[in-house]
C-alpha cells in the first residue's frame, strides 16, 4: 500500500518538503493529496528531479499526485556532493517587491524551506531591517535554531539593532558589526543576498 501522505490546506513550499521527506526516507510508492494546480505542478517537477514517475487524480476536488520510483538517487553532479561554505545576508525583512505582507510571508517559508535542507548557510548575516526577523518574527526564529543547531552561525547588526530600538529584544543570533558581517562575506565561497 501506498505511504499517503496529506498536504492539503498546506502552503507552498510545504508539500514539496513533505514529498522530498518521503523520498529521502527511501520510499518507492506515495500519495500526495493537495488542493490546487501549483502545488500539483511542483511535485511533477520534483518527481522529474528524483527519478520518479508521478501520476494526478482528482478526488473530491483535490489532487492525489502518485509518485513510483525505484529508490535510486537522481544522478547528481561530483561537484555538489562537496560541502559548502556559504554566507545568507539578509538586508531587509521582506522579500521581493510590491507587497511586503506577502514579502513578509514569503521570507518565513524561505527560512523554513533552508531549515529544511541539507544545506545549512555557514554564516546568516541580518543588517537594516533585516534584523526585525531575529527580533520580532518568532517563525523565523525558530528556524534560525535549527539552522544554528546545524552549524550556521548568525551575526546581527548592532548599528542596526539600536537604530530600531530593539537591541535589547534580540531572540537569537549574535550582535556584531560591519567588520565582522564584511569578513564572513570575504570568507565564505558565495554570497546570497535577500
Amino acid at each position: 500500500m501506498n505511504q499517503f501522505v496529506d498536504a492539503l490546506g498546506k502552503a507552498c513550499p510545504m508539500p514539496v518538503i513533505l514529498a522530498k521527506k518521503e523520498i529521502d526516507a527511501g520510499n518507492t510508492s506515495f500519495v500526495v493529496a493537495v488542493d490546487n494546480e501549483v502545488a500539483v505542478e511542483n511535485l511533477k517537477r520534483l518527481a522529474e528531479s528524483q527519478n520518479y514517475q508521478a501520476s494526478v487524480e482528482t478526488k473530491d476536488g483535490n489532487f492525489h499526485v502518485t509518485f513510483v520510483g525505484d529508490g535510486a538517487a537522481a544522478p547528481v553532479c561530483e561537484e555538489s556532493n562537496k560541502p559548502k561554505n556559504w554566507a545568507l545576508f539578509v538586508g531587509k525583512d521582506f522579500i521581493g517587491d510590491g507587497s511586503e505582507e506577502l514579502g513578509n510571508s514569503l521570507m518565513t517559508m524561505f527560512f523554513y524551506t533552508l531549515a529544511e535542507s541539507n544545506d545549512a548557510p555557514r554564516y546568516i548575516l541580518f543588517m537594516n531591517s533585516g534584523v526585525k526577523l531575529p527580533v520580532e518574527n518568532d517563525q523565523v526564529v525558530e528556524h534560525l535554531k535549527t539552522l544554528q543547531e546545524k552549524g550556521s552561525e548568525i551575526l546581527v547588526c548592532g548599528t542596526c539593532l539600536k537604530f530600531f530600538n530593539i537591541a535589547d529584544n534580540l531572540k537569537i543570533g549574535t550582535v556584531s558589526n560591519m567588520y565582522d558581517i564584511s569578513e564572513r562575506m570575504h570568507m565564505a565561497d558565495k554570497v546570497i543576498t535577500l
